[in-house]
């Protein structure tokens, strides 16, 4: 529907309208101080998007904290664990259980090395984290909306081919924000195809697909394809990639918790996304394989970026 105009668009235009002036109203509060955002004593860098749907955060937040690492900082990370039932701050192991503490902070907590925190109250989040670990700069997985922490950097990522649909706001678009909320940011990365919102291209290269009960790595043959993302179109392309063919295809809504029973009829070998795989592996099989990928900017992101975090260095005196 958000990528191409029908009857029930039309329907949905005034409910955008109201949408709109809420957040408007919002925005307006924490700019004149009726709200009051909260400064914490260290960076925060933001990695968000102005849509709904998967633009590929995850890895861009893999490479992010990897770049700070090489360059001297303890980075950690929050997020607001989509899905879980969390109502205080949690910090996230790499034993955790998806269900209690969401599957990107998981993945993000076994893949990252860093200190994660999951809280849909983000600067509640960021104090449990500064309180329980030694991390002196904080990465915000998603939370560009929220506008209560304040932030030093705000970096957004894109679907480079599905673009921003038909630009309108929820629920009519996929919009959280108006185009124009590009132009505040300091980054914007396209995710696998140019933009001309964009700053640059980011293009993610897979690794190696590997077994979610052991070190086994599976080459390139037909397999069935099993996703809950965002959007499992990119997966595929992806999977394509690295020389896979497709011998079937299931694919289920973003942040499905999913249980042995969903795979009775899937045939193996089964080839799944790493967010995928942190909910699955209590009950994966042998012929069961998840996907690594890896964020590759281009020279134009990683040129600005570096300036970037030069610059937030400079400014924090490091």
């Amino acid at each position: 529907m958000w990528y191409q105009q029908g009857r029930i668009y039309w329907l949905l235009l005034p409910l955008s309208a109201l949408y709109w002036l809420l957040s408007a109203l919002r925005r307006a509060l924490f700019r004149y101080g009726l709200k009051r955002q909260i400064k914490l004593p260290v960076p925060v860098i933001v990695v968000g998007n102005i849509s709904v749907g998967g633009t590929g955060k995850t890895p861009f937040t893999l490479l992010l904290a990897d770049l700070l690492r090489q360059q001297g900082w303890r980075p950690g990370i929050i997020s607001r664990g989509y899905g879980a039932r969390i109502t205080q701050p949690v910090l996230v192991s790499k034993t955790s259980d998806a269900r209690q503490v969401g599957d990107e902070p998981l993945l993000l907590a076994q893949t990252s090395d860093c200190p994660v925190v999951v809280c849909p109250d983000r600067v509640a989040a960021a104090q449990h984290l500064l309180a329980n670990s030694d991390c002196n700069i904080i990465i915000s997985d998603d939370g560009l909306q929220h506008y209560r922490l304040a932030r030093d950097i705000e970096i957004v990522l894109l679907d480079g081919h599905r673009g921003l649909g038909n630009g309108h706001l929820l629920p009519a678009g996929p919009l959280r924000e108006g185009i124009w909320r590009l132009g505040q940011v300091d980054l914007v990365v396209a995710n696998s195809a140019a933009s001309a919102l964009a700053d640059g291209v980011m293009l993610l290269q897979p690794t190696a697909a590997q077994s979610l009960i052991s070190k086994a790595l599976l080459s390139p043959c037909a397999v069935s394809l099993v996703a809950g993302i965002g959007n499992p179109q990119r997966f595929e392309n992806t999977v394509r990639t690295a020389g896979f063919s497709i011998q079937g295809r299931h694919y289920f809504t973003d942040h499905h918790q999913f249980i042995a029973a969903d795979f009775d009829a899937i045939p193996g070998p089964v080839l799944m996304t790493e967010k995928d795989a942190v909910k699955c592996r209590p009950f994966a099989q042998p012929d069961w394989y998840s996907l690594a990928v890896q964020a590759k900017p281009d020279t134009a992101i990683m040129t600005k970026l570096s300036t970037i975090l030069t610059n937030l260095r400079s400014s924090y005196g490091a």
